[in-house]
């Protein structure tokens, strides 16, 4: 600076753009796997603790029975009560592996027979698709008017398309307020509670019941272990694109131009959480939506956030 020169009339030192530190630090946390030394002795003390666990019920039982028949008794009872709960917990998360995996053949199933033109590929994929939500209430007109024109169609693409109109619109919208609903919370959290990692803390939990919320809106009813799982392939499969970083255009869509620079830094956090986590939601979409993208639109990010921010921008 030159001497004599004015201190207030010199620029402004530009803040740095806002990262999304949270949803950096859950999407770190989502694509951390252990080595597999840590795997092995996870699997080993966990083998460990089952089968001590398993002795001392075996000795605590046997020892109440020849104490005690009644108490015995009861504790066998409650030991077999036990076992079944632990067995009907791992028969569901087997079956939201299965209905997850079912939605990922459908998919592959439906560009298989788009590529083709295999007309009865495709039916094939509609039947599955009708047999997938025959007991759900909010695609009973859908299914309707999809039985009553596919016959009529006898071309593969225009069938897989009739089906996405007819029986996937609701659903998505469903999903796009899902979605909505999570990018608000995790913004608001992050602008209004200076917490430290309370922020991480909102994000995880509002990113994992948003994708399990995704999961059962398209039929995968995804269990616990179902649901990290997926959590993991939807920040694995961003990660892989390049898709968790905002750039200049992204904040613009959403607060309006240069607006960041005249709110406070913990605002710009929550706006730029708020759109990452839009951006999971829509990856999520595309992973759980028994179809791709084709007939119907895909819901773009920035709208997305728009419309879930709109309050709090008008706010700032």
């Amino acid at each position: 600076m030159e001497e004599g020169a004015d201190p207030s009339l010199a620029p402004p030192v530009p803040d740095a753009l806002p990262e999304g530190q949270a949803m950096q630090a859950v999407a770190a946390l989502a694509q951390k796997r252990g080595s597999g030394l840590t795997r092995f002795a996870v699997w080993a003390f966990s083998a460990l603790f089952s089968f001590a666990l398993s002795v001392a019920a075996y000795d605590f039982v046997t020892g109440l029975l020849a104490r005690n028949v009644v108490l015995g008794w009861v504790a066998l009872v409650l030991v077999v009560l036990a076992v079944l709960g632990g067995l009907f917990l791992a028969l569901r998360e087997w079956g939201a592996f299965l209905r997850l995996k079912r939605l990922d053949g459908l998919r592959e199933q439906a560009i298989s027979a788009r590529a083709a033109a295999d007309l009865k590929a495709a039916r094939r994929v509609v039947a599955g698709l009708t047999g997938l939500y025959a007991a759900r209430g909010d695609t009973a007109w859908g299914r309707a008017r999809l039985a009553d024109r596919e016959g009529e169609v006898m071309d593969a693409d225009a069938l897989l398309s009739l089906a996405e109109r007819e029986l996937l619109a609701t659903l998505d919208a469903e999903a796009r307020a899902v979605i909505e609903g999570a990018a608000r919370q995790v913004a608001t959290v992050t602008a209004l509670v200076p917490l430290a990692l309370a922020d991480v803390a909102t994000a995880a939990v509002a990113n994992l019941r948003m994708i399990r919320r995704i999961a059962e809106i398209y039929g995968g009813r995804s269990g616990s272990f179902g649901s990290l799982k997926l959590l993991r392939r939807v920040f694995g499969s961003l990660v892989a694109a390049g898709a968790l970083a905002l750039t200049d255009d992204m904040i613009g869509s959403v607060a309006g131009g240069g607006v960041l620079s005249k709110l406070s830094r913990r605002f710009g956090e929550g706006v730029v959480n708020g759109a990452l986590t839009a951006r999971v939601g829509l990856a999520a979409m595309e992973l759980c939506r028994p179809l791709p993208f084709v007939a119907l639109e895909r819901p773009a990010v920035s709208s997305l956030v728009k419309r879930a921010l709109a309050g709090l921008v008008a706010r700032g």
